[in-house]
């Protein structure tokens, strides 16, 4: 009985913890950092169009100077990201360094380089939390979208990982049409290794742009997941990335039912721009440089920051009885696909979204800033070989230095 007391009290306060999110918080609760624009991999939907490091990216040094910032604003932990994060030869060194200041890092990877003696050093490491993209609970569906290989790549870090007794690391998947089907599938892969799965939603960012139309699931996959949602919320993590379904119904999926663009999310991208959203890499949400300022200074007095903290009025979906529900849904989903952000969710599950579509002038939807991809051929990445000269800088060096 007194569970069931918490619960109606933690549920009649979330109201007002999300009117105060609305206006922005000290520091983020969820800051994505991105340490390197390289990858050994070419995903078709990767939102930051990774492929080749950048000449500019953020050094070792300035890297430890931004987590010292962020020890002092008690920013609790960081997802770091790429690009592929661990190819970044002090990559390592900086997680320990994170780690000793108590930023705790929670990092993605495809498993290139999680080999059984780096399992056992995370499985031994506090405030570290791993996280395996997988987007297919079978080999065809995964390296589909992954590129060959890497399926097995992916496996075989769990492998490691669990081998390590290391419990509880995340396999995180992104919703395609394709593997909508394998949400059983994936939970069942998940669970084997004592893992967490945590699904998130496909947008239109980056290289997911160009595949947009072909990935993303249907109205009839969206009902799909909602109410796979509903039966597994309490062992699935979602990162709030499916508000936008809550209009389907009256049982709310877990999660603050929020945009928390500039208000409690941000980026850091490799080299040192501030974005309001993960998924909205372009100069219109840009806020400012941590070189040039500093992060906090970024996050506290930004005036993009600023204008998305004050009350929005939700534009056309306002008269809609699904908003409150909905909050309109994702910004960069709309930004990318050329809808207006006061306007439908191009998966608005009520079909506004898509009906505002037919009228999109394709010629003007925007893209990323930012394409580091340099696809010699569709599907390869061209990498960045060492040239003669010794690198100066590991951002310099090719990210498969040292590998077999």
């Amino acid at each position: 009985m007194r569970i069931a007391e918490q619960r109606r009290e933690m549920t009649e306060q979330v109201p007002s913890l999300v009117e105060q999110f609305k206006h922005g918080l000290d520091a983020p609760i969820c800051l994505t950092w991105e340490w390197t624009y390289a990858c050994n991999l070419a995903c078709e939907h990767c939102l930051s169009s990774s492929g080749r490091r950048d000449p500019d990216e953020l050094t070792t040094a300035e890297i430890k100077s931004v987590v010292d910032e962020l020890a002092r604003m008690q920013v609790f932990y960081v997802n770091v990201g790429g690009g592929e994060p661990t190819v970044r030869p002090d990559f390592w060194e900086l997680l320990d360094y994170a780690v000793s200041r108590y930023v705790g890092v929670k990092f993605s990877t495809n498993g290139v380089r999680l080999t059984p003696q780096r399992a056992r050093q995370l499985a031994a490491t506090d405030y570290v939390d791993v996280q395996i993209s997988l987007d297919g609970a079978t080999r065809e569906i995964n390296d589909a979208v992954r590129g060959p290989g890497s399926y097995d790549m992916a496996r075989r870090a769990m492998d490691n990982l669990a081998e390590a007794g290391m419990r509880g690391f995340k396999i995180s998947v992104v919703m395609t049409r394709q593997n909508v089907d394998q949400l059983d599938e994936l939970k069942v892969i998940a669970d084997s290794y004592d893992a967490q799965l945590r699904i998130t939603r496909l947008r239109p960012s980056g290289r997911g742009a160009d595949v947009w139309d072909e990935l993303h699931p249907t109205a009839e996959q969206q009902m799909q997941i909602y109410h796979w949602l509903l039966d597994h919320g309490e062992e699935v993590l979602t990162g709030d990335s499916f508000f936008h379904l809550n209009a389907l119904g009256s049982s709310p999926l877990p999660g603050l039912n929020l945009c928390g663009a500039g208000r409690v999310v941000c980026l850091i991208d490799p080299v040192g721009d501030v974005y309001a959203c993960p998924f909205a890499i372009h100069d219109v949400f840009k806020a400012g440089n941590v070189r040039a300022a500093g992060f906090g200074e970024v996050w506290r007095n930004s005036s993009l920051f600023t204008e998305l903290r004050t009350a929005q009025t939700g534009g056309t979906c306002a008269s809609c009885p699904a908003f409150d529900a909905c909050q309109g849904g994702c910004m960069a989903a709309k930004f990318f696909t050329g809808l207006p952000l006061d306007g439908p969710d191009p998966e608005c599950v009520k079909g506004h979204g898509a009906q505002l579509l037919t009228t999109v002038d394709n010629s003007g939807v925007p893209r990323a800033t930012q394409d580091h991809s340099r696809r010699g051929e569709r599907g390869k990445v061209l990498l960045g070989l060492p040239a003669v000269r010794a690198s100066q800088r590991p951002c310099d060096e090719s990210p498969l230095a040292g590998m077999a």
